[in-house]
């Protein structure tokens, strides 16, 4: 049996109890280095974690099949929701019905966040990684575009990095091709974890923001407005 968690932002206090008790039926966890140091805490010294390095995704769901294949009952897991940019889908390509696989939803990276910043997503909003690893930055540009044009809340993940530290610079450039530059936005870095921080702000201001990747990005759409240094997307009801 694999469990395919999503342990949420990251406090202790933001997991599901359904991905706890999830967990707690795991023999082994199995998970990238940094989410296995959110998940160790909450168990005892007892239970056993498999750790691995960033990239290597195809290669932890193996590890978590043949560890469920040998008898063990496995959780892997992914911060936020494992069904969003998460370890689910791969983890049921890698699977192929060769063993049980339940997937535990949890708190995504979009919900947190914009929680902190107010409540930006009160109405259609689409979300979209700006990280070109797997997907072509041209693919990007067209998204951005089309979720400008269509008048979306823009959720924004994997904003910059080292190695990408100028692609909110560029989507926000895209975006003012549609937008304009004083259309409210907000970020928030290390939702729900030790040193959490966040603003509102622009979107023509998202340019000189020091933004990295434990950021996310919310855009708001033309409804989108400031209360009380907050973001409010009204859900459209009317008096």
């Amino acid at each position: 049996m694999i469990y395919v968690v999503g342990l949420g932002p990251g406090g202790a206090g933001e997991i599901t109890p359904r991905a706890l008790a999830a967990l707690e039926k795991c023999d082994v966890i199995v998970g990238y280095k940094a989410y296995v140091e959110l998940a160790r805490p909450l168990f005892s010294k007892e239970k056993e974690f498999v750790v691995s390095a960033m990239k290597q995704e195809r290669d932890r769901c193996e590890e978590a099949l043949r560890l469920s294949l040998s008898g063990r009952t496995v959780g892997l897991i992914s911060s936020g929701d494992p069904g969003i940019y998460g370890m689910a889908g791969i983890m049921l390509e890698v699977a192929r019905g060769r063993t049980e696989v339940e997937i535990i939803p949890g708190i995504t990276a979009a919900s947190s966040s914009a929680a902190i910043l107010g409540a930006p997503l009160g109405c259609d909003f689409a979300v979209i990684s700006l990280s070109d690893l797997l997907t072509p930055w041209k693919v990007i540009e067209g998204r951005l575009r089309a979720a400008a044009l269509a008048d979306f809340v823009i959720c924004i993940y994997n904003p910059a990095s080292h190695g990408r530290p100028e692609h909110l610079s560029r989507a926000a450039d895209i975006l003012m091709e549609i937008l304009p530059a004083e259309r409210p936005a907000g970020w928030v870095r290390s939702a729900g974890r030790k040193g959490e921080s966040c603003r509102v702000t622009t979107l023509g201001e998202l340019k000189n923001q020091k933004i990295d990747m434990f950021c996310t990005v919310i855009v708001g759409s033309s409804a989108t407005y400031v209360i009380d240094g907050r973001l409010v997307t009204p859900r459209g009801y009317r008096e």
